[in-house]
């Protein structure tokens, strides 16, 4: 069994690992905590083990944790994120409230400031150091949860990063409240000398300091985790909350998650599709780039399927809903996304290994650290100074975030640019593939085969009618190509009397008493059918990249057909790209070899296997890996799954089959492989980020502790604060998820195309053609444009275009909100006060109306 949690309390790479460690326990089958969603993966039997039982574990050693299908947990997901910055907000606020007027008592007079006589000299000693102690309390106060997750963590033998920072802030306010005492007995015995000597080493300010810059820190740091999921998060929102369903004929407003499959929505322009479905009446310009990554619009007509959350340009139309809740497209990309963020990447192994000592080594070290210089001769507060600086300087939290944080951010953009990661492991490994083995029908191909030439010694009508009768109860789609031909010159077929489908190879079928044959050569030969009348014709279309089709009765060949699948639009652009990468192109189809030669050659692809049975593909694969090469396989049909599988990295084509999809490891949503080259880019950055974030990691802690420790006093006189030591560790963190958001501004270098385009730019162009005469006519067009504002995104246009479009006279509008424009066309006269409250009804603000 497999299920997920949340995970309440984890702040650092050590409460990861401990979380990890005390699940591990149980026997479970694997584990993955996900320290930047906070949220864990864990497989196992459910006939040995609870969901109970591993809530308990996680809470017994100070963690807590919530099954994602609880309702509560839903509720914290989307409410307490909130709450929790809010609150670090506030504690912020306060510290700097209260830290400010302590830095101003403790060091002012060192900077030349005022300070209050009452609080100088000698006489105002334990004025001047119970003020900072008093100073100091709200700071720790409002920081509670450092204490109380530190010191949890470590009587439960699990210490965090949080021990590091209560150790250090406790250590320093103990001996700020010892120093109080020393203070007041010098003063009540005389001893003016061991005053002097307290008054000046307090480590009040260091206390509240580190606290605050900690805070400071763990502020930015949830806000870098914020934007890391903004990219998923957007996506999500793209989805419309309502949809118009038509019912009985008449329109109804309902959620999208009463929506049902079979209900009929009607979709106007500027709308976003609720969900997946068929168009069954009307034609528009839907932009998809929310989900394929494609720029242009791709304009659809009735049968052709509509995704959730893209949007309706212009035009409106009716569909069918097919996919609804959890099986639309957009509902399947989040999830994901959201199970590959869960994922670890096999870079990050020695991280995960390092975080889960690092803690007690770094308690170890500032122990040591104490020791020593007594040991040495320094004084108490020097040692005590020192060890403070190791505990608070040493950053387990950039460990835990840079390889986590560079992952979330990547595959949250490879979800906008229609890419799909199904793990971490795929998006590091991806670009180390050598070898890149492309199916050719869908794949390199638009899969839809059409028939060219029909070759034959009878009547033509007569042998299509043969031929067409022959394909008819079979799938492929090289016969349907020849059933929509006859279908196209009105030749009706009959029922075949038998039907008998030969893998890889063709068809037998009976009509009229006749045993007919239709298929490749091979088929041909293994039943001693005669080629010799067609073998010329045969091998010409296979030189112009054509596939020939041979139907022959029981002893000869009776004509030929040849259909072709045209490359998609951007297939030897794309290939190119490839190549000049230093990647091998392979392609691999069932196509005989001098067809397969050609579209090699035309293509400019590496290297071909042709006549390739489907069972057959996978052994392609692994020839390839038995060479040393690394594969990356490409394909979009039931009978690539295999060969997906057993590849190194399997890429679908997202309009592929649901059992291609499942088998690959990278879905390309858009059915260009241009895909693969934007996903290799992004794989190669992803890597480049995480190494990184990994090398200032390391060289941070490895440089820094020993710098606090001292190492350098002897020999420069160097030392590190504890509170410059709190300030550098919150900066690692910080560098480290700046850094990765860096990979927010990553540019696919390979512009998609999609086959939609291609298929119907006729019906474009004479629509637009349409739009233009009408607009040429109508003399009486007028066009204003206003300001409009507070509008954000592609909905918040779409919601200002709908409303104004209600409004009497108004032909079209279109807002701009890069802009904050709205540009109206209208005829007659315009009233401009309606379109102000329309506009304000609709939640946004105009000016100057």
């Amino acid at each position: 069994m497999k299920e997920r949690f949340d995970i309440e309390g984890m702040t650092c790479a050590s409460c990861q690992a401990n979380v990890t460690k005390a699940v591990e326990k149980l026997g479970v089958d694997s584990v993955n905590v996900n320290l930047v969603s906070e949220s864990m993966t864990v497989e196992y039997d459910d006939s040995k083990l609870s969901t109970n039982d591993i809530v308990n574990s996680v809470d017994r050693i100070g963690y807590k944790a919530i099954p994602k299908d609880n309702k509560k947990s839903k509720e914290l997901e989307n409410d307490n994120k909130d709450k929790d910055a809010e609150n670090m907000k506030k504690r912020l606020i306060i510290s700097f409230i209260f830290l400010i007027p302590l830095m101003y008592v403790s060091m002012g007079s060192m900077m030349g400031l005022h300070i209050p006589r009452f609080l100088s000299g000698i006489e105002g000693s334990v004025n001047f150091a119970f003020t900072q102690f008093l100073l100091t309390l709200p700071v720790l106060i409002v920081n509670k949860k450092f204490f109380i997750s530190g010191f949890k963590g470590l009587i439960n033998r699990s210490p965090n990063m949080d021990t590091l920072v209560a150790l250090g802030s406790t250590a320093a306010t103990v001996y700020g409240i010892y120093a109080i005492y020393k203070l007041g007995y010098g003063l009540g015995f005389g001893d003016h000398e061991m005053v002097h000597g307290y008054l000046h080493n307090l480590y009040f300010e260091s206390a509240a300091m580190i606290l605050t810059l900690i805070t400071l820190g763990k502020y930015f740091e949830a806000r870098s985790k914020g934007q890391t999921r903004a990219s998923l998060e957007n996506l999500m929102n793209l989805a419309p909350k309502t949809a118009t369903v038509l019912e009985n004929g008449s329109e109804k407003e309902v959620n999208v998650s009463d929506l049902k499959v079979g209900d009929i929505i009607l979709v106007r322009p500027g709308e976003s599709i609720a969900v997946d479905g068929k168009i069954i009446e009307g034609a528009s310009n839907i932009d998809e780039s929310s989900i394929t990554g494609e720029s242009i619009p791709v304009y659809k007509t009735v049968g052709d399927e509509v995704i959730s959350a893209t949007i309706n340009n212009e035009g409106s139309f009716k569909y069918e809903a097919t996919k609804v809740g959890e099986d639309t497209t957009l509902s399947q990309i989040v999830k994901l996304v959201s199970e590959a963020n869960e994922t670890k990447a096999p870079i990050a192994k020695l991280a995960d290994k390092i975080s889960g000592i690092f803690v007690p080594i770094v308690i170890l070290i500032s122990i040591i650290t104490f020791i020593v210089w007594m040991i040495i001769g320094q004084d108490f507060e020097f040692a005590l100074n020192l060890a403070i600086s190791v505990l608070v300087i040493s950053c387990p939290c950039a460990l835990g975030l840079a390889t986590p944080m560079a992952i979330m951010v990547a595959t949250g953009k490879s979800a906008n640019l229609g890419l799909l990661f199904k793990n971490a492991e795929s998006l590091e490994n991806l670009h180390k593939i050598d070898s890149i083995l492309l199916d050719k029908t869908g794949t390199i191909t638009e899969g839809k085969p059409v028939v060219t030439d029909v070759i034959t010694n009878m009547d033509k009508n007569e042998f299509i009618k043969i031929a067409s009768t022959v394909e008819k109860a079979s799938e492929h789609p090289l016969s349907r190509a020849i059933i929509n031909y006859a279908n196209d010159k009105s030749i009706n077929s009959k029922e075949p009397e038998e039907f008998e489908s030969i893998t890889g190879h063709g068809i037998k079928a009976k009509l009229d008493g006749v045993k007919y044959y239709a298929g490749n050569l091979k088929l041909m030969n293994d039943n001693n059918i005669d080629i010799s009348n067609f073998k010329n014709d045969a091998e010409k279309l296979a030189k112009d990249g054509k596939t020939s089709m041979y139907f022959s009765n029981d002893s000869e060949v009776i004509g030929l057909i040849a259909v072709q699948d045209k490359p998609k639009e951007d297939s030897k652009d794309a290939i190119n790209s490839l190549k000049n990468m230093g990647y091998e192109v392979v392609m691999i189809t069932g196509d005989n070899e001098k067809t397969a030669e050609a579209i090699r050659s035309n293509l400019g692809i590496d290297k071909k296997y042709a006549e390739v049975l489907p069972e057959d593909k996978d052994k392609v694969v692994k020839e390839l890996q038995n060479s040393g090469k690394k594969v990356l396989m490409v394909g979009d049909g039931i009978n690539d799954a295999p060969a997906l599988a057993r590849a190194d990295i399997g890429m679908a084509i997202g309009s592929g089959t649901d059992i291609a999809i499942d088998s690959a490891d990278v879905v390309l949503i858009n059915d260009s492989i241009g895909g693969i080259v934007n996903s290799i880019k992004l794989s190669e950055n992803t890597i480049k980020i995480i190494k990184e974030n990994l090398f200032w990691a390391f060289i941070y802690n490895i440089l820094g502790i020993p710098l606090a420790a001292g190492l350098l006093y002897p020999f420069t006189g160097w030392t590190l604060t504890p509170m410059f030591g709190a300030f550098a560790m919150s900066m690692s963190s910080i560098f480290v998820c700046l850094n990765s958001l860096r990979l927010r501004n990553f540019k696919p270098s390979f512009d998609v195309k999609s086959s939609y385009k291609s298929e119907h730019s006729e019906l474009k162009k004479e629509q637009e053609n349409t739009n233009n005469i009408s607009s040429v006519e109508d003399k009486n067009i007028k066009t204003t444009t206003i300001d409009v504002y507070d509008m954000t995104c592609e909905h918040c246009e779409g919601r200002v275009k709908k409303a104004i479009e209600k409004i009497e006279n108004v032909d079209s509008a279109k807002a701009d909100h890069k802009n904050n424009k709205v540009t109206i066309n209208y005829h007659d006269d315009l009233d401009i006060q309606r379109v102000k409250k329309a506009v304000e009804d609709a939640g946004y603000r105009t000016e100057n109306l």
